[in-house]
């Protein structure tokens, strides 16, 4: 039952970290959300920085499932790069209300400076690897961590734009286009190594 109250109260964190930010959100936010009252709280956590860890570890291991999945569900790494690039438009609706979890999570401990940033900074590093690890299956060799950072950024700057404007037209628009770089690049690979076809 503690167990179970606990991850309730890192669950609503988790929200309302997204929502409101995490500078902003109170103790009393969160006990309201759950339900639960200040002293049953205290019990759980000591502090909002035992909430913040418990919100980023359960982001960490729900990436990681993410990813998981693509890896199993994907026929190989393109299909799973695109799964990648797609959850632009699976979350389009929160990512344009609220922006990205892991990049406004992040800028705002950077910005306070918090001791958890780096923490936070691991969900990039998680999907950075990952990525990484897509491109070198597909045989970009030493480009390959180049590459992933690069559709990293771009992802994360249409997201933070989709945001700006509440533009949903221009983040399905910048899908396509990440996808179409992405077969571009396969292609220019697959010339690259086979010259006699061309």
């Amino acid at each position: 039952m503690a167990s179970e109250t606990r991850d309730r109260i890192v669950e609503a964190a988790d929200l309302l970290f997204y929502q409101h930010g995490f500078e902003a959100t109170s103790f009393a936010d969160i006990a309201a959300t759950v339900g639960i009252s200040r002293g049953n709280f205290y019990h759980h956590f000591k502090s909002k920085d035992d909430i913040l860890d418990g919100v980023i570890n359960r982001r960490l291991a729900s990436t990681k499932q993410m990813l998981d999945r693509w890896e199993i569900s994907g026929s190989d790494p393109a299909e799973r790069i695109r799964s990648f690039i797609h959850i632009l438009i699976v979350n389009g609706e929160k990512i344009r209300k609220y922006g990205c979890p892991v990049g406004t999570l992040s800028s705002e401990l950077a910005k306070l400076n918090h001791a958890a940033k780096s923490d936070a900074a691991a969900l990039f590093t998680l999907f950075r690897s990952w990525l990484c690890r897509q491109f070198e299956q597909l045989g970009f060799g030493d480009r390959s961590d180049e590459l992933a950072m690069h559709i990293l950024g771009r992802s994360q700057g249409v997201a933070t734009l989709a945001n700006a404007f509440d533009d949903d037209r221009f983040l399905h628009h910048e899908v396509e286009l990440m996808c179409t770089w992405l077969d571009d690049q396969i292609a220019d690979l697959a010339r690259k190594n086979n010259p006699d076809r061309e």
